[in-house]
C-alpha cells in the first residue's frame, strides 16, 4: 500500500513538474522557390529542402511560393504535376497544410506550413488594394501536452507595391494580436526594418532576430544584400527567444531558411500579451 502511495505521488509530481515547464519550440521559415533549384533551373528543389528540415527538426515550418498541382511542378518533375507541401510532409514525416493566395498555372499557388502535429489550417486572404498577385495568411493551432497553446502561421507580401505590403502587414499584425494566445508568424515579408510595413507589424510583434541581436541578411542566397525573411513572436515576456540562425549551408533557393528556438514561458499570464498589443 505504502509503494502505490509512494508512485502515486511521484506520478503526480511528474505532471505537475510538465505543466509548470516552460516549452521548447523550434520554427523555420524557408522561401522554396516555387520547388525548382534556382541555380540549376528545370531540376527540383524538393530534395534539398527536406534534406534542410530533416537536418535541423524544427516542430513547425512556414513555407513561401509553394505550387500545387500546377503545370510549372511538372516541368521539372518528369511531366507529373505535384502538390509541394504534400510531397514535402512525406519526405519529412511532418504533417502538411496549403493554403492558397491565387490560381495559378493550373493549379494553385501560396503558402505551405508542416508541422509535427495535426491540425485544422485557416486561410486568410490578405488585401490588394493596387492590385497584382493574391497573398494569404494561414494559420494554425497547436495544443501541447502540457496545455500551453499556441498559434503558428506564415505568410508571403507582396513583391510588386509597397501600398499592397502595408496593408497587408497591418492585417496580419491584427489577425494574429487579436488570438488570445501565444503566436508564431514566419514568412518572405518582402520588407526591410526601416520601412512602414515593418513598423507596422512591429507595433503589434517582435522581431525575433532583433530581440535576439542577431538579424542577418537572407537574400540573396549568394550574394546576401538585404533581409527578407522575419519570424515575428507576441511582446511581451511570453516568449524567450534562445537561438536566431540564418542557414547558409545550401542551395536549393535564392532566399537562406531562417531557424529560430524560442521557449514559451508556463504561467505567463496572456493579459499581459493584450496589454502589449493594445
Amino acid at each position: 500500500m505504502k509503494r502505490m502511495k509512494l508512485f502515486a505521488v511521484l506520478l503526480l509530481l511528474s505532471a505537475l513538474a510538465k505543466m509548470t515547464a516552460a516549452q521548447t519550440i523550434k520554427v523555420l521559415t524557408y522561401n522554396i522557390y516555387h520547388g525548382e533549384e534556382n541555380y540549376n533551373r528545370g531540376h527540383s528543389n524538393l530534395k534539398k529542402i527536406a534534406a534542410v528540415i530533416n537536418k535541423y527538426q524544427p516542430d513547425f515550418v512556414a513555407m513561401q511560393e509553394v505550387d500545387s498541382m500546377t503545370k510549372r511542378t511538372a516541368l521539372f518533375n518528369n511531366g507529373v504535376k505535384k502538390d509541394l507541401v504534400a510531397e514535402l510532409a512525406g519526405m519529412t514525416g511532418m504533417h502538411g497544410y496549403f493554403g492558397k493566395a491565387m490560381d495559378y498555372d493550373g493549379g494553385g499557388y501560396g503558402e505551405g506550413l508542416l508541422s509535427k502535429y495535426v491540425a485544422t489550417p485557416v486561410v486568410h486572404h490578405l488585401p490588394t488594394p493596387e492590385g497584382g498577385e493574391g497573398r494569404a495568411l494561414i494559420v494554425i493551432e497547436h495544443l501541447f501536452p502540457n496545455g500551453q497553446k499556441i498559434a503558428f502561421a506564415g505568410t508571403h507580401l507582396c513583391h510588386e507595391f509597397e501600398k499592397n505590403r502595408i496593408a497587408q502587414a497591418r492585417e496580419v499584425a491584427a489577425v494574429l494580436s487579436d488570438k488570445n494566445m501565444p503566436v508564431v508568424v514566419g514568412g518572405d515579408f518582402n520588407i526591410t526594418p526601416d520601412g512602414e510595413p515593418y513598423r507596422a507589424i512591429t507595433e503589434k510583434l517582435d522581431d525575433a532576430a532583433v530581440r535576439f541581436g542577431k538579424p542577418e541578411l537572407t537574400f540573396s542566397y549568394t550574394k546576401p544584400r538585404i533581409r527578407l525573411d522575419y519570424i515575428f513572436i507576441n511582446k511581451g515576456t511570453i516568449w524567450k527567444v534562445k537561438k536566431v540562425e540564418v542557414i547558409g549551408n545550401e542551395d536549393a533557393s535564392d532566399h537562406k531558411p531562417v531557424l529560430v528556438t524560442l521557449e514559451l514561458i508556463k504561467n505567463n499570464p496572456l493579459r499581459s500579451i493584450n496589454k502589449t498589443v493594445s
